[in-house]
């Protein structure tokens, strides 16, 4: 089981002792990411993340990646719409310089104009190529349908127009109001002791000075029908991404979700990978996934197929939709499903990254339940009953957003398929 502290400010330590490994994995977390932005500031948080990793007033970015890599390490860091992270994968010996490192890139960091100017340069090319691939950029498209106006909606990376305008006293003030203690948790996964982590955190970042715990501006779910939005482009392929409200993390059938996801689309098995891909040969890829936010969810297809089998697979999604809110999962579908769950999270958690990854996540975010034996006892509990209620609740029509890319000749037949109007 894993032990939580706190130093003096605020900041709280995670510690999970896995004595049999030889690694540590660390991760600083901050409650801050793309949903505390606004359209003027919008991929603020972003460009701040790869700003912490071009040098602090006593390391320069070269001397970073040295301690690091040197030692047999590797470093990273990453960017999500309610966090963001900086993390060390480092030998067990060496889990203070680890601390001592990121504790520096998120305290100290140089921010020297110069390399604001590069990097802003950088994340408009990055940008720029997102748009290029059409099987990333219709997810942007779908997040904007499906929370419009609202910063769920807007781009992680932010646009070309709001990255150009950020800055310097901008990137700094926010960093202020968000990289602060109360803010803030470092969680240690691996071969390291409760005492030795909570002290090497006392070492580097008690300093740090508490103030208020930022908050994000909750969403509100008015769609009332379905939405569609077709960008026509000359591809090889024609992209889809299905999207529909769901629920939020928190919720009491959040486990229910995973284990539709899972018999919808989320692995070979899964019918609609098997029907759509193997059986039909309507696509190449197709895959399902549930985003989960603190007050909001969402449940995503993606697609990429012929435009001449566009409409058809499109009838045989909706219709697999329609059949798990209408026929009981069959008892081996569903024990399959449920194994696979249980199989890809106790293999998760067996790696000190992905267990950190999974710890930082779930506390960061609030939630209570950190048992693994729960978890899967909740797993288990799931019956045919709650997935078709759970999947009457989430696959209306009126909830569905669909976003296309590709060289698409009759958005009217789309319409209809969809009973669009």
């Amino acid at each position: 089981m894993h032990k939580v502290a706190a130093l003096d400010n605020g900041l709280k330590i995670v510690t999970k002792p896995m004595a049999h490994m030889e690694s540590v994995a660390i991760g600083i977390w901050i409650r801050a990411g793309g949903r505390y932005e606004n359209p003027k500031n919008n991929g603020i948080s972003h460009l701040l993340e790869h700003l912490l990793f071009k040098g602090t007033k006593k390391r320069d970015m070269m001397m970073i990646k040295q301690q690091i890599e040197g030692r047999g390490g590797s470093f990273n860091g990453f960017t999500s719409e309610e966090h963001t992270c900086y993390l060390v994968k480092v030998l067990s010996k060496d889990a203070e310089l680890g601390i001592d490192i990121l504790s520096d890139m998120v305290s100290d960091p140089k921010m020297d104009e110069k390399e604001i100017i590069k990097e802003k340069g950088v994340i408009i090319e990055e940008i720029d190529m997102y748009k290029d691939i059409p099987s990333h950029y219709v997810h942007e498209i779908l997040a904007e349908m499906m929370w419009p106006g609202a910063p769920l909606g807007m781009p992680l990376a932010g646009t070309v127009e709001s990255v150009k305008s950020i800055t310097r006293e901008a990137i700094c003030a926010y960093k202020e109001e968000y990289y602060n203690p109360k803010n803030m948790m470092l969680v240690g996964v691996g071969r390291i002791k409760e005492g030795e982590l909570v002290n090497d955190t006392k070492k580097y970042l008690s300093g740090a000075k508490a103030k208020s715990i930022p908050k994000f501006e909750r969403v509100k779910i008015e769609q009332k029908m379905p939405t569609l939005k077709v960008i026509t482009k000359d591809t090889e392929q024609t992209h889809l991404a299905l999207g529909l409200h769901a629920i939020d993390r928190f919720h009491p059938d959040r486990h229910v979700l995973s284990l539709i996801n899972i018999i919808l689309g989320a692995n070979m098995s899964s019918r609609l990978f098997h029907i759509v891909r193997d059986e039909m040969a309507l696509c190449y890829e197709i895959s399902s996934s549930i985003r989960r936010y603190e007050d909001c969810g969402a449940f995503v297809l993606s697609a990429g197929v012929d435009d001449k089998k566009l409409t058809k697979a499109l009838e045989v999604v909706l219709k697999e939709l329609a059949r798990i809110k209408e026929e009981p999962v069959g008892e081996g579908e569903l024990r399959r499903a449920k194994e696979y769950y249980k199989g890809q999270l106790l293999f998760a958690l067996e790696d000190t990254m992905n267990h950190m990854l999974w710890l930082g996540e779930k506390i960061s975010s609030g939630e209570k339940d950190f048992s693994v034996s729960s978890i899967l006892d909740r797993i288990e509990k799931v019956n045919q009953e709650r997935i078709m209620t759970a999947s009457r609740n989430m696959f209306n029509n009126e909830n569905l957003n669909l976003a296309i890319i590709g060289p698409i000749k009759e958005e009217k037949t789309i319409r209809e398929v969809l009973h669009i109007a």
